[in-house]
């Protein structure tokens, strides 16, 4: 049977140094092994468990990468196990085929934005409006799909964040504060879209997925089976559906568990991954 394993990469199964969530005392803490490398910096991590776990899991499903990243920034990590067949980025505007564009999909995605929500025009014109400069540490727009700000996040105002997600929900857009980025991205520019299509090219009977922010909850209803870490917008809103597993694991542990959970329903009842 053919399982498509579609999940989101950053707080979800490759953490930040700042994320990691390192609770535990020193001489316990888990080896990490780095999978991403940005400016001669070491910028990702996960546990050398996990790495094990995901190149099990590529052998045995169609793994799939389903990020709100930038292809350029997708491309410089280096994840363990077999090179993913299809990965999706930029929050499902590009789907890659053995790491190359798509263009019949993303000509579909841009026809989609085009009809039905604001031109990003406008929402940066809006950010550039607002936003203050004491809490804004870089503006950005990737792919010419999306926008999103760079924050000192103790400085964020809380009451700007729901002042822009309604503005932006009048306009089919959705704002997502993640960590040190607030993200507006359109609503018909989702994973769950693309997931849908490799799913349909693969033939895939059953999928599965996993992410923590608002933009993964898409992604999570379109799956049979979902997980989310015990961090993350999701887990601070107590979202939930059917079919969806809450677990308690916060920062790098909870992407190690994550990857057995993906192992035990890929493998069936009584499968234990090691």
């Amino acid at each position: 049977m053919a399982v498509l394993v579609a999940s989101d990469l950053d707080r979800t199964l490759i953490y930040s140094p700042s994320a990691l969530a390192l609770t535990m005392p020193d001489a316990r803490a888990p080896r990490l092994l780095c999978v991403e490398v940005h400016e001669a910096r070491p910028l990702s991590f996960m546990t050398e468990t996990a790495a094990g776990l995901l190149t099990d899991l590529g052998d045995a499903a169609v793994f799939t990468p389903t990020t709100t990243r930038t292809r350029k920034q997708y491309l410089r990590i280096n994840l363990p196990g077999p090179a993913p067949k299809y990965a999706i980025c930029a929050n499902g505007g590009h789907i890659l085929v053995d790491g190359v564009t798509d263009q019949d999909w993303h000509a579909g995605v841009l026809a989609r934005l085009a009809e039905q929500c604001a031109p990003l025009d406008e929402i940066r014109a809006h950010l550039e409006a607002t936003a203050d400069p004491l809490w804004v540490r870089k503006h950005r727009v990737a792919e010419d799909l999306f926008a999103y700000l760079v924050v000192e996040r103790e400085l964020l105002p809380e009451a700007w964040v729901k002042e822009l997600a309604a503005w932006a929900e009048n306009r089919g857009w959705t704002v997502s504060l993640q960590g040190r980025k607030i993200y507006a991205v359109p609503k018909p520019l989702t994973k769950s879209a693309a997931v849908r299509e490799v799913a349909r090219r693969t033939g895939a009977e059953l999928s599965l997925g996993a992410g923590d922010s608002l933009l993964d909850a898409d992604l999570l209803l379109a799956v049979d089976r979902g997980w989310r870490p015990g961090h993350g917008e999701l887990a601070d809103t107590e979202w939930t559906a059917p079919g969806i597993t809450a677990l308690p694991e916060r920062g790098v542990l909870a992407g190690e568990r994550i990857l057995r959970e993906f192992l035990k329903a890929v493998r069936g009842p009584g499968s234990e991954p090691r």
